[in-house]
């Protein structure tokens, strides 16, 4: 039941970004949310895989909330993989045929397209890598420690 309690309090991208997590955890990915990968933009999921692989995914709960995404090209040089993730009722077709997807809800998804592979030179993955490991750390303080504050950008 605590499952549910914490749905309602999520915004719908939370609850696809939640779902994305759950899957690509059975790929032997981990993520993180949030997370700015340089100043002026802030990925919705980074999914770090076993080899070191960098994927960002972008959670899109309606066709006005992509629509209104002028930014999801910046997010390219910054993974090795690019993904969408929209609800079973997003006109997919809206989607740039170029980019990975992923259907998603709050408790699970499916890769139905996987993004071209652009491989990040590297010294971009080391600086992800290290942002990754630097966010997870600070939010696993934070779910410690209630009276800890968020860095900006944390």
């Amino acid at each position: 039941m605590p499952d549910d309690l914490n749905s309602l309090q999520m915004m719908p991208g939370q609850l696809l970004a939640r779902g994305v997590s759950r899957h690509v955890r059975s790929h032997d990915f981990v993520t993180v949310e949030e997370l700015v990968p340089t100043p002026g933009l802030r990925v919705d999921v980074m999914a770090l895989g076993p080899k070191g692989e960098v994927w960002i995914v972008e959670c899109k709960s309606s066709r006005a909330d992509y629509q209104s995404d002028a930014k999801w090209q910046g997010y390219l040089p910054w993974c090795d993989r690019f993904f969408w993730a929209v609800g079973p009722d997003f006109p997919a077709e809206l989607l740039p045929e170029e980019t990975g997807l992923i259907i998603a809800d709050s408790y699970d998804a499916e890769i139905v397209a996987m993004g071209p592979e652009m491989r990040l030179a590297p010294a971009r993955r080391k600086v992800m890598i290290q942002k990754f490991a630097r966010h997870a750390a600070v939010r696993a303080q934070a779910a410690r420690d209630p009276g800890f504050v968020l860095p900006f950008g944390g």
